[in-house]
């Protein structure tokens, strides 16, 4: 069983708009709904999204949609303790697998998902990428995921475990299918409800 770990705990402090989780485009789903049904669709079984700033707004917001939502009290303390809340939540629901997506990634596409999934080995990490460049999504099996979780310190979630373990990564290319690009500056936010 696949389990689509959404972080989305954020609050969004550089963009000054609330957390990012709740941004959205005029006349457009919110960031945390639109990648709640992007996985979905995208072939996972399940999806565990972590809350931390906002968490009343997004349980709201996530309330007519079938995932499971996690609140992290310690999302302050940097993304490593949301991903270890959201493996431990996928491990709970009985995942052989997690794929890892950041709510800030609008760009991401069912397809893109799919494609990932699609081309994934077993014993292996599957990672998208943008031009050759390794991004997220980024699909573990479960007991990665877990080794990955206990290691994170800070703002890294299985940054320090990936580099530990390159020669079990496989990078899939998505940048026919999706843009790779984090909503992280206003500039950014501004171009992407500029394409809407």
């Amino acid at each position: 069983m696949t389990v689509g770990l959404l972080l989305a705990a954020g609050e969004g402090q550089r963009l000054g708009h609330g957390p990012k989780a709740m941004l959205r485009a005029p006349d457009a789903d919110s960031l945390v709904r639109r990648a709640v049904i992007t996985l979905l669709d995208g072939g996972c079984d399940r999806v565990v999204v972590v809350a931390g700033a906002g968490a009343d707004e997004v349980r709201a917001e996530l309330s007519t949609l079938p995932c499971q939502l996690v609140v992290n009290p310690a999302w302050s303390s940097g993304l490593a303790s949301s991903f270890a809340a959201g493996v431990a939540e996928a491990a709970r629901l009985g995942a052989s697998r997690v794929l890892v997506a950041l709510v800030d990634q609008p760009g991401l596409t069912p397809g893109a998902v799919e494609h990932l999934l699609a081309r994934a080995a077993p014993s292996r990490v599957t990672a998208a990428a943008y031009d050759g460049e390794r991004g997220h999504p980024l699909l573990l099996p479960l007991a990665f995921a877990q080794e990955a979780a206990a290691q994170a310190t800070g703002d890294a979630g299985a940054r320090e475990w990936l580099r530990a373990h390159p020669e079990l990564v496989d990078l899939v290319e998505l940048g026919h299918l999706a843009d790779g690009r984090d909503i992280d500056t206003p500039t950014d936010l501004a171009a992407w409800r500029e394409a809407r």
